[in-house]
C-alpha cells in the first residue's frame, strides 16, 4: 500500500501494483531526463495544466525508480497502465504535489 505521508503514490503497471516515490535520486534523474527544464518549471506547467506527455513519462519513470522499479522509459512506453494516460498524468501530478508538500508537523 502506498503511504501518502511518505510521498508515495500507487500505480498499476502491467497488472502489478507498484509504489512510486520521488526520492532525491529520482528527482536528480528527472532533472537529467528533462535536460534544460527545471523542476520549478515542471511544477508550474502542471499547476497551469500545460504539462507535456514527455513530462508525464519522465515523472512516472522517476517515481517508479524511486519506488524500486528497475525498468526503463522504453519499457514504460510499451507497458499497460491501468487507467491509461489520464491515470499516468494523475499519478505524475500527485508525485509532484507529494514531493514538494511540507511534511506533517514541519515548520
Amino acid at each position: 500500500m502506498a503511504n501518502p505521508w511518505a510521498g508515495e503514490v500507487a500505480l498499476v503497471l502491467d497488472g502489478e501494483r507498484r509504489v512510486c516515490k520521488l526520492t532525491l535520486g529520482a528527482l536528480a534523474e528527472l532533472e537529467a531526463a528533462l535536460e534544460a527544464d527545471t523542476l520549478v518549471a515542471l511544477v508550474e506547467r502542471f499547476e497551469a495544466g500545460r504539462y507535456r506527455t514527455r513530462d508525464v513519462l519522465a515523472l512516472v519513470v522517476a517515481g517508479l525508480r524511486g519506488g524500486g522499479w528497475a525498468g526503463t522509459a522504453e519499457e514504460l512506453r510499451s507497458a499497460e497502465i491501468e487507467g491509461g494516460p489520464v491515470e499516468a498524468a494523475r499519478v505524475a501530478a500527485e508525485l509532484l504535489a507529494r514531493a514538494f508538500a511540507p511534511a506533517p508537523g514541519a515548520r
